[in-house]
């Protein structure tokens, strides 16, 4: 059960409680098919991290940082749970990667540590889409990480208390299970990264950091489908097709 942001028949974005094959808001219960699932929050920008797990820096043939490396997503880049991407044209590496993602729930700036989580409204999974043929040949990551739908995020919100410290991420690709770790491999924790994040930056309400990617991250195909899962969290699907 979480927080979701959908389309009602009318065509009003609501926020409601998704519980199993239902969404309630206010007295009414809709039927999954009666609504269009939205992204779970509506960012002003999407603060990524970059090479959170040692895994994944040794796979990419990059050093550990020493702090953490940072870019943004812009909201362009969101897309649904359920939401059928379309692949950038005329590339040879697009690749998907698992995150979990976490909303912030109020206006903050300097936070720190100690009192980070009281900034967090709460947890949603992600895939940071990723353009390698352009990341690799940029210093900004523009075109490699800031295309249209190139941040899935969904389905749900749920606060962080209910996602234990070593919840398990994962993500199949066409039902393969092809990235499994934890929470607990980050190199640097929740709280680090919104005190690094703010003191540099205003977060605002709906803002959304994308806490990294493990290991196993590879190629998108015409066709394929991606589940990320998190424990405590839930499943964000999408399908992907060539433009």
């Amino acid at each position: 059960m979480g927080i979701v942001r959908f389309l009602d028949p009318a065509g009003s974005v609501r926020r409601g409680t998704w519980k199993n094959d239902a969404v309630m808001f206010a007295d009414r219960t809709y039927d999954l098919e009666e609504i269009t699932v939205l992204p779970p929050a509506d960012p002003s920008k999407i603060v990524c991290v970059g090479l959170n797990y040692e895994d994944h820096a040794e796979e990419s043939g990059m050093e550990v940082p020493e702090r953490p490396l940072l870019f943004l997503k812009p909201p362009n880049t969101l897309a649904a749970h359920d939401d059928t991407i379309s692949l950038l044209p005329n590339k040879d590496e697009i690749e998907y990667e698992a995150e979990l993602a976490v909303v912030i729930g109020k206006q903050c700036r300097n936070v720190n540590t100690e009192n980070a989580y009281d900034v967090v409204e709460g947890f949603t999974c992600a895939n940071d889409i990723s353009n390698r043929d352009d990341q690799m040949v940029e210093q900004n990551w523009i075109r490699g990480k800031a295309f249209d739908n190139a941040c899935p995020l969904g389905p749900v919100i749920v606060p962080a208390e209910d996602v234990p410290e070593d919840a398990s991420i994962q993500l199949r690709h066409n039902g393969e299970v092809v990235q499994n770790s934890s929470r607990a491999e980050f190199i640097f924790t929740i709280p680090e990264l919104i005190a690094e994040i703010t003191a540099y930056m205003t977060l605002e309400a709906g803002d959304v950091i994308l806490t990294g990617t493990p290991a196993g991250v590879g190629p998108l195909s015409d066709g394929d489908t991606t589940e990320v899962e998190i424990e405590g969290v839930g499943t964000l699907v999408n399908e992907f097709r060539a433009n």
